[in-house]
């Protein structure tokens, strides 16, 4: 029976020896999961923080652009109306000063495009 016990002894021993490697195994392979993890989270972070200040450039340059476009924009609209506004007085004066060249030149227009609705009516008939 010696003979025996002596086997099974060394199957057990090789048995508790690979399960010692296997969680020897399984707790290195979750350390370097973790310091790969923690790794890749720092990097992620690193990545964050360095994107962060040219984001804040690119907005503040978005904004100042959108700033000057509303300024561009609202500059062309106030000469726009001032031209208008001399195109009418203009218009008036010569009306005052000319008054039957005015009723003639108004009439001559009206008469033009009656004309040209007239011509363009018969075309699609």
């Amino acid at each position: 029976m010696i003979a025996t016990s002596k086997p099974f002894s060394q199957a057990n021993n090789l048995a508790d020896d690979a399960s010692q490697s296997a969680d020897g195994a399984i707790r290195t392979t979750q350390r370097m999961a973790n310091e790969a993890l923690t790794t890749l989270s720092d990097k992620v972070h690193e990545a964050r923080d360095q994107a962060a200040p040219v984001i804040n450039r690119v907005a503040a340059k978005a904004e100042e652009l959108a700033r000057r476009s509303a300024d561009a924009v609202r500059d062309t609209s106030q000469q726009v109306k001032e031209r208008a506004y001399r195109a009418s007085d203009a218009t008036v004066g010569y009306i005052k000063d000319e008054p039957v060249k005015s009723i003639l030149i108004a009439v001559a227009a009206g008469a033009a495009l009656m004309a040209l609705f007239s011509l363009l009516g018969r075309d699609r008939r």
